[in-house]
């Protein structure tokens, strides 16, 4: 056989086995590439092609298939092994916990450690959504995520009991306090032992606070098993929003409209 002719039948096979590795739906990313034996080189030839179709730089999809966000999050969680992924309203509504029909597009809200960085590909794709990106320590990095399946692969999300504490700490500015305490109310088979390791790690007093207050509220089951002892709600006052109303119990101030629910 030629050389031409061994080269050929060579590309053919990484090709092959191109297809059988890739996940539909997913985002196939140049290093993870590489890391399955298509060489940059061979990634230029399949993209030349058209086999494989650039949505940024270094990031791939396969010809004719259809990726949602979802399977961007999948690779950067998978190939790249980053801990990034769905948090607060996105992984409540993702697990059925939405109170409120949102008009337009969607917020995306993702978490991930302190100093992670976002990929440029995945920031510059149009997913449809508005991306909502935080980088946070106040809850232990890793505790209380959730396996997700779409279609054929799973992503990380946040429980609902990581997602409600990370609601709380994107209020008032940029999650509705009313909403936080309308989500919580239907928050009835939340897992105490899980809160409860949230809670002793979680560096937010204002969260704590907040989170204490409405579970009292609400007055669901799981609330008595808490050991509230054991967190750290600091010392003095919190005003969440100014010219609210001071709830002495919890030493915090809270909209008007929260505490008459």
């Amino acid at each position: 056989m030629s050389n031409i002719g061994t080269m050929s039948n060579h590309i053919e096979q990484k090709l092959k086995k191109f297809i059988k590795l890739s996940i539909p739906g997913t985002v196939c990313l140049a290093q993870w590439l590489e890391e399955v034996g298509i060489s940059r080189d061979l990634q230029k030839r399949y993209k030349k092609s058209g086999w494989l179709v650039p949505i940024g730089t270094g990031a791939f999809i396969k010809i004719g298939d259809k990726v949602e966000w979802q399977g961007g999050i999948y690779s950067i969680q998978s190939q790249l092994k980053t801990l990034i992924y769905p948090g607060a309203l996105t992984a409540i509504a993702m697990q059925g916990g939405a109170h409120y029909i949102r008009m337009g597009r969607e917020n995306l809200y993702l978490f991930a450690p302190l100093h992670t960085k976002l990929p440029k590909w995945f920031k510059d794709c149009e997913w449809e959504v508005n991306i909502r990106f935080h980088q946070s320590n106040f809850l232990p990095a890793g505790l209380g995520l959730n396996d997700y399946e779409v279609k054929d692969f799973k992503i990380k999300l946040s429980s609902l009991e990581r997602a409600i504490l990370e609601c709380l700490h994107l209020t008032p500015n940029k999650v509705d306090l009313v909403e936080c305490y309308q989500i919580m109310e239907g928050l009835v088979t939340l897992r105490p032992k899980l809160l409860q390791e949230l809670l002793e790690g979680c560096t937010s007093i204002k969260v704590i606070r907040l989170f204490l207050y409405m579970a009292k509220k609400a007055n669901h089951p799981w609330y008595k098993h808490l050991n509230k002892e054991k967190f750290n709600i600091g010392a003095g006052d919190r005003s969440i929003v100014k010219n609210g109303v001071y709830i002495a119990s919890h030493k915090i101030t809270i909209p008007r409209e929260l505490s008459e629910l």
